[in-house]
């Protein structure tokens, strides 16, 4: 190692999880090897400088042991560095000999990791806590939320420790602060338990001391703060199990279904701000009494939350000013997590507990994405993957583990049912599926009711079925009913026209029928089929200026993964039909799921979670699409489905 042991273990060169002073490069390259000679398995990363061993590992889906994940408690976490220097933390001469210590030896969770390294990683003795998260992700649990049972020595004459001091040398592993309310309540609480109390931590703060023993009860709660939907997911944090989940509409709607037209309200009415923050409020709070009361937890027993979601749905739930989102050049109050708390959320769960946001990388492509980036694992896999989360403003991100980038293309409210003459949200009674055979249409129904309109997945699958059976053109024109006779004439009867709301009429294809009149049916208008094109142009041209940005070919992307409720219901052969993403095996578009809800539980379960999220500022390249000057043309061309 080259290292001097005996003044590191002096306190001249100690290490622990604080930041570094010293320079290193932003990012280093670690290898691990599990096992010995030739069965042994290497795996090579890169992490950002500074990152610890234990980080770098679970980041990578390598076990290193560990029963306290990865707090410095259990001192299990042993590791070897074999090439390249690591500090000697704290903690390292408890736990190994000055020998151990000359040969490499450390404590992965405070090794910090500032130059490339080769790091032996011995077999497990005991397995990690872990949870199923995400897409596919197990996620060791190593929350930054912590109890610990402490029995202290009541003071005397002899022993005159201050209270504070007194319960941080029983934690003497952890360098803690405290706030004057925890000072406040110390002394009470202390006497009233006769000494015997639960610490609640939080990262490095001291929040709470509680009477008795309470490890056994340690929650969180993740919210994903959609612009419609608003989903509140209560977390047992020593399960890593969810315990209830509820959703409900936005309070926001009011002012508007999209961002849009929430951020030209506070730009046009003086209380609109005011309103609207406390709408997200009154939204989150209600969700969180849902869930506490499902799952009998009360509220001063959830010591974090964490928020995701947009930007502009961040910065209304916390009053900070939208309105340059909404104007060139697009700038956000910050890009970095936010400093706040729960009660800044309107959440009003342990009166200290703090709330976790996640980073941006632009004004639209926001805290939402970054979740999903780290409830996909996208930018840790070696596939070159594309992320597509769907909706009015469709964030796509593209690359792997060497390099990633991501855009936001205006795709319009088409995909959630708004501008399409019978559209409407995923919701009971929407036309979700389509099927066209020569007997007739076959459609599916959510809710298998009687059809009351078409959502966007519907929306893409009568389009793709139109194409497919050739009475659409690849230009998107309806064929006129002469021409259907020739070809189906068992669809015929299905091309009618209906007023246009304009004095005139227009051609549409009925889906379901409802009584004699056509213009009561549920049906496909040609203005429909315009709508999606335009949507289906901004996301492929999208997603094709990344594949240039990397200098790859569409055949490169080895998976789709589609975001959002939009995702869960859309056919894969559908998309590839209309051209919405990549010509890939059916089997290798995968509907994600709420990506961001999941990146947000993740954050809950993992602090090195966290620490990764934050890394992808830096890991993730963000491309204005305005100012592009292919997209245009890319644009255009995209406007035509593939013949």
């Amino acid at each position: 190692m080259g290292r001097d042991v005996d003044q590191a273990l002096s306190g001249t060169e100690g290490g622990g999880r604080g930041f570094m002073t010293e320079a290193v490069a932003s990012r280093v390259r670690l290898r691990f090897v599990e096992g010995k000679g030739d069965a042994a398995k290497h795996t090579e990363t890169r992490v950002p400088a500074g990152t610890t061993l234990f980080d770098a590992a679970s980041w990578n889906a390598i076990a290193i042991d560990s029963t306290c994940g990865g707090h410095g408690t259990c001192k299990k976490c042993k590791v070897q560095v074999v090439e390249g220097g690591v500090a000697i933390s704290n903690l390292d001469p408890r736990a190994f000999t000055p020998d151990e210590l000359r040969e490499g030896w450390r404590l992965a969770c405070r090794a910090l990791a500032t130059t490339d390294l080769v790091v032996n990683v011995p077999p497990l003795q005991t397995r990690p806590k872990a949870a199923l998260v995400g897409v596919g992700r197990h996620v060791i649990l190593r929350p930054a939320v912590q109890k610990r049972h402490l029995v202290l020595d009541e003071p005397s004459l002899e022993d005159q420790a201050g209270d504070l001091e007194r319960v941080f040398a029983a934690m003497d592993d952890l360098e803690l602060h405290a706030s004057l309310d925890v000072l406040r309540e110390l002394p009470g609480i202390l006497r009233g338990a006769y000494y015997d109390v639960t610490a609640v931590i939080v990262d490095d703060e001291l929040i709470a001391l509680e009477p008795g023993d309470t490890t056994a009860r340690v929650h969180a709660l993740a919210f994903d703060l959609g612009t419609t939907t608003v989903v509140a997911t209560l977390l047992d944090l020593s399960t890593g199990q969810p315990l209830a989940v509820r959703s409900m509409l936005n309070g926001q709607h009011r002012f508007g279904a999209d961002v849009i037209a929430r951020i030209s309200a506070t730009m046009i009415e003086p209380d609109a701000l005011g309103e609207l923050q406390r709408l997200a409020h009154e939204t989150l709070a209600e969700l969180t009494a849902e869930v506490c009361a499902e799952a009998g937890v009360a509220p001063e027993e959830i010591y974090e939350i964490v928020v995701v979601g947009n930007v502009t749905m961040i910065s209304l739930a916390l009053g900070i000013d939208p309105g340059p989102l909404g104007m060139a050049p697009f700038i956000v109050a910050t890009r970095q997590p936010v400093p706040a708390r729960a009660v800044d959320f309107g959440v009003l769960v342990h009166p200290r507990a703090p709330a976790v946001t996640f980073p941006a990388l632009g004004a639209y492509v926001g805290p939402d994405i970054l979740a999903g980036i780290v409830a996909t694992g996208l930018a840790r896999d070696r596939r070159i993957r594309l992320f597509v989360d769907v909706g009015t403003n469709c964030e796509i991100v593209l690359g792997s583990s060497a390099e990633a980038v991501a855009t936001a293309a205006p795709a319009g409210p088409a995909f959630e049912g708004a501008t399409i003459r019978c559209g409407m949200r995923a919701a009971e009674g929407a036309i979700e599926g389509v099927k066209i055979t020569d007997a007739g249409v076959e459609i599916q129904v959510i809710g298998d009711t009687e059809p009351v309109g078409i959502c966007g997945s519907g929306l893409v699958d009568v389009v793709a079925e139109l194409l497919r059976v050739g009475l659409l053109a690849p230009s998107g024109l309806l064929l006129g009913v002469e021409d259907v006779r020739e070809r189906l004439p068992g669809l015929a009867d299905r091309f009618v026209r209906v007023p246009n709301g304009k004095g005139g009429e227009e051609r549409v294809f009925v889906l379901a029928w409802r009584g004699d009149d056509p213009a009561r049916a549920v049906y496909l208008s040609q203005v429909d089929v315009r709508r999606l094109q335009e949507a289906k142009a901004a996301i492929a041209t999208g997603w094709r200026m990344l594949v240039q940005r990397l200098g790859i070919e569409e055949s490169d992307i080895q998976q789709v993964l589609l975001g959002g409720s939009f995702g869960a219901y859309l056919t894969p052969a559908s998309a590839v039909r209309i051209g919405l993403v990549p010509k890939l095996s059916v089997t290798r578009i995968v509907a994600a799921g709420n990506v961001a809800g999941e990146g947000a539980k993740i954050a809950a379960l993992s602090l090195p979670e966290r620490h990764a999220a934050l890394a992808l500022l830096d890991e993730v390249e963000y491309v204005e699409a305005s100012g592009n000057a292919e997209y245009n043309d890319l644009f255009l061309a995209e406007l035509t489905f593939p013949a």
